[in-house]
């Protein structure tokens, strides 16, 4: 005769002094304890791998992991999750090149850079960056793997990565957290502690040292640069800022309002919404033209203000309508000075479509044509439906890298701290300090949001002195915020950074110092 479980149960649990409901209980409790959604603390999954680039066969390993940001105390108060990406067969690793790669937001995670451009992998898209099912990834015979190894870090509370509670299980303040992790200058004090780290357990100390990161990610890696300097003894060759934000640098007020017009000429080039004779020249023809009337005529016009001149004002108006592709009245009727958000609402509004905020080549349709700005952002929808995707899958699948935490696309990091925000002066102080570190700015002519201009300025406002002028390098291209969506400049973005970093290895027994003339 069988005794079924439950009846066994019955019998067994009152010899045992036991009830039931203390069992259920307890089970309960190991249950909740087994099952809790935690990051591993210090763990890495290795997986092995083979692509080609550039037409040659690479082999190359990953490792996928997390590693700790520990307090004075040696405790553990996050782990960051990271992706690293290690050539086989490399005779003398000390030579070879380490590119850190970080994305901003603040609170993006580190995934747009790691699979979209500089990585073995990119996303299934289409050759101007569009989402194409079914989602996932594919080889980048362009990524920059062949000359220099990777490692992509998730700041925290960005994909895996997660602030820990502490010995006693309680989670940190509010307050806290943003003290010891969101703020301009926290961000980059942890991150320079974790960095250390990692080169120290990877052995590449004795490594030329790259940094890399996009939007926000150019102010915390400019940041980075003197940081790690000065408070890790940590010299780096370059740094490589791409679509970056002002860096700390004043651009406000008429300056702000003067740069955007090149970027609404590109924008409007590209949409064929110029007059013919200006829609006939190649951008590389246009956009000279239109920063020279910014710099000589419009910004002086703005500063004028309410005291200008009715004839001037009809005539910079009449020029800033034919390069924008607005209408002369709408200038007029902004006081010469137009909101990206009202131009990317008006320029097709005849078309019944937007245009994205991160790459204008994105169109949107809203539910009504009449309005000041856009209903919602129509790239970043685009892009969402291609990355989250693909990352998950890619971490999971290829690289074996398992868990039930959510992979933050965007995380909670706010409010975050922006007082102090000195990081083009760190950066140029850090140029200054290190004969060997050179800059390298690469921008979208379609980029609304850290437009291409602003960029160009903020690259000539670094060094007032100008005795740093041959290390600074702009490098432009015909796409967005995310150059590198568009195939033609994942090729070229790629092939710039590559270059950028054989040329700024310093030459056999090249000394880091300044010659006397």
């Amino acid at each position: 005769m069988k005794v079924s479980y439950f009846l066994r149960l019955l019998i067994v649990l009152p010899l045992a002094g036991l009830s039931l409901p203390s069992i259920a209980a307890s089970s309960a409790q190991a249950s909740a304890s087994s099952f809790g959604r935690h990051i591993p603390i210090d763990q890495s999954v290795v997986t092995e791998h083979k692509t080609k680039i550039n037409g040659k066969n690479v082999s190359y390993t990953v490792t996928a992991g997390t590693q700790p940001v520990w307090d004075a105390l040696g405790e553990p108060i996050a782990t960051l999750q990271y992706t690293y990406y290690k050539r086989d067969n490399v005779k003398d690793r000390a030579a070879r090149p380490l590119l850190m790669s970080f994305n901003g937001g603040p609170g993006s995670a580190s995934v747009w850079m790691h699979i979209a451009y500089t990585g073995p992998k990119v996303l299934n898209v289409d050759d101007e960056g569009y989402p194409l099912q079914p989602y996932g990834v594919k080889t980048n015979p362009h990524s920059v793997l062949d000359v220099a190894d990777i490692v992509y870090v998730n700041p925290v509370n960005t994909g895996y990565s997660r602030v820990l509670p502490d010995k006693d299980g309680k989670m940190p303040s509010k307050d806290k957290q943003q003290a010891l992790f969101f703020g301009v200058n926290a961000d980059v004090k942890y991150l320079a502690e974790w960095l250390n780290t990692f080169v120290t357990r990877n052995e590449r100390w004795r490594s030329p040292k790259y940094l890399i990161g996009e939007s926000y990610g150019t102010t915390r890696v400019s940041g980075l640069a003197l940081e790690l300097q000065n408070r890790q003894w940590m010299y780096l060759n370059g740094v490589v800022l791409v679509s970056p934000t002002d860096l700390g640098i004043e651009r406000k007020g008429i300056v702000k309002a003067a740069n955007r017009l090149p970027y609404f000429a590109a924008t409007a080039w590209h949409h064929q919404a110029l007059s013919p004779a200006l829609q006939q020249l190649d951008l590389s023809e246009l956009l000279p033209k239109v920063e020279d009337f910014t710099i000589n005529d419009y910004l002086p016009a703005l500063a004028m203000g309410g005291f200008i001149s009715p004839q001037q004002k009809q005539s910079i108006a009449e020029q800033v309508a034919l390069y924008s592709g607005l209408d002369v009245q709408t200038v007029l009727d902004a006081n010469l000075d137009i909101a990206p958000s009202y131009y990317w609402k008006a320029l097709l509004r005849d078309k019944g479509k937007t245009l994205g905020r991160l790459d204008s080549r994105y169109l949107g349709i809203d539910e009504q044509n009449i309005g000041e700005r856009p209903d919602y952002n129509a790239e970043l929808t685009s892009w969402l439906h291609s990355f989250t995707p693909a990352i998950n899958a890619y971490l999971r699948d290829e690289l074996n890298y398992v868990t039930d935490v959510k992979y933050n696309m965007f995380g909670d990091v706010y409010p975050w701290d922006r007082t102090n925000n000195n990081a083009g002066r760190n950066l140029r102080q850090a140029m200054a300090q290190n004969p060997y570190l050179n800059v390298m700015i690469q921008s979208g002519y379609y980029d609304g949001a850290t437009n291409y201009f602003d960029a160009k300025y903020s690259l000539r406002q670094l060094d007032p002195s100008g005795k740093m002028q041959s290390r600074l390098q702009f490098k432009g291209y015909r796409s967005g915020h995310m150059m590198y969506l568009r195939a033609e400049d994942l090729k070229q973005s790629n092939q710039d950074l590559r270059q950028f970093m054989l040329s700024t290895l310093p030459a056999k027994n090249q000394a880091a110092k300044y010659p006397l003339n």
